[in-house]
């Protein structure tokens, strides 16, 4: 089944005794790793009781089909509900899944299952998903609320406060990786002291602008035109492990702020009080940048690079040309239309 978001806190928390299994998915690796480690440490706590817990590979359970099977129908000598975990899964173990959630060993253990991005026809996916006695969660970035709820938890656990623009900051800068986040924040935590406060400067000073894996400079080199800064930036993003589709969606989320404040305009705020009007808040020294990207950027032109980059995502969920060609290609395409525009 697939797990509401509504139920998720209270399922990593105590397991519902009818679940065997649960896969946890997506683009944010960072994130498939702390929730699935969440839920390991609601059945075993300790995670060296070697008497309870079993670590396989998704290579070595292909290899191996029946090595699944024994393991999650083994008993444990200590006590308490056995945890088996296989890493790195992907549609290579779909068929296996299904044939261990059609007939699960007896026993009360649980096999928690960690994959990456996979497409809604996943045979993995739908094993899950069509199984009653199992679960599926998807793990996408961070929003904006999610990131502010991981600032709020890491900082408030070492009693440090946080100004407002610090919030907006770090919640601007920081996603597309749940552990990097957290690594940031506390990083920021330490930087700052127990019982201490975060302003700008220093959320500034300690996270700086690489903590979204420099996003930035791939959104803004796109949306300003700057074809060899987007290839540079582009190809560094990618290669420290950011994900084509998260790439696509981060210029989304930035044209998305264009055309809104394009629209305000449209409807008769002046461009300042458009700007200001923008949540999160928009960083200060992006103001001017943003600004030139407004006369780029007119309502109509924006609403069709949006739809580009629907169309892209689109497309790289589905087989066909690899997801890093189609957002390339996109990226490109805009980052030329932006440089046109700059030359009349």
């Amino acid at each position: 089944m697939k797990l509401p978001p509504a139920r998720l806190s209270a399922f990593l928390a105590k397991p519902d005794a009818a679940i065997r299994a649960a896969l946890f998915y997506g683009p944010d690796a960072g994130l498939v790793r702390e929730r699935a480690d969440r839920l390991a440490a609601a059945i075993v706590p300790d995670r060296k009781d070697a008497f309870r817990i079993a670590d396989l590979a998704a290579a070595a359970v292909a290899a191996d089909p029946a090595r699944l099977h024994d393991e999650a129908a083994a008993l444990s000598l200590s006590g308490g509900r056995r945890l088996v975990r296989v890493r790195d899964a992907g549609d290579g173990v779909g068929a296996l899944f299904q044939r261990f959630l059609d007939d699960p060993p007896p026993g009360d253990s649980v096999t928690v299952v960690e994959a990456g991005e996979l497409a809604q026809r996943s045979s993995l996916r739908r094993a899950f998903e069509g199984a009653q006695n199992a679960a599926a969660i998807a793990c996408y970035s961070d929003d904006r609320r999610a990131l502010e709820e991981l600032v709020r938890e890491v900082l408030g656990a070492r009693g440090i406060e946080i100004s407002g623009e610090a919030l907006a900051y770090l919640a601007q800068h920081l996603g597309g990786d749940r552990l990097l986040s957290r690594g940031e924040i506390e990083k920021l935590a330490l930087y700052v002291g127990d019982k201490g406060k975060v302003t700008l400067a220093e959320a500034m000073d300690s996270v700086g602008d690489s903590a979204q894996l420099d996003l930035d400079d791939v959104v803004f080199a796109a949306a300003e035109g700057d074809a060899p800064a987007l290839e540079r930036a582009l190809t560094r993003a990618l290669q420290e492990g950011e994900m084509p589709v998260s790439v696509l969606r981060a210029l989304m989320r930035h044209f998305q702020r264009l055309h809104l404040t394009q629209a305000r305009i449209e409807d008769g705020m002046s461009e300042e009080e458009a700007l200001r009007s923008l949540r999160p808040p928009l960083f200060f020294k992006l103001q001017d940048r943003i600004r030139r990207q407004l006369r780029l950027w007119p309502e109509r032109r924006a609403r069709q690079a949006l739809e580009l980059l629907l169309q892209a995502e689109l497309s790289a969920k589905r087989s066909g040309p690899p997801p890093d060609a189609i957002c390339r290609d996109v990226l490109l395409r805009i980052a030329r239309r932006a440089g046109e525009a700059a030359r009349r």
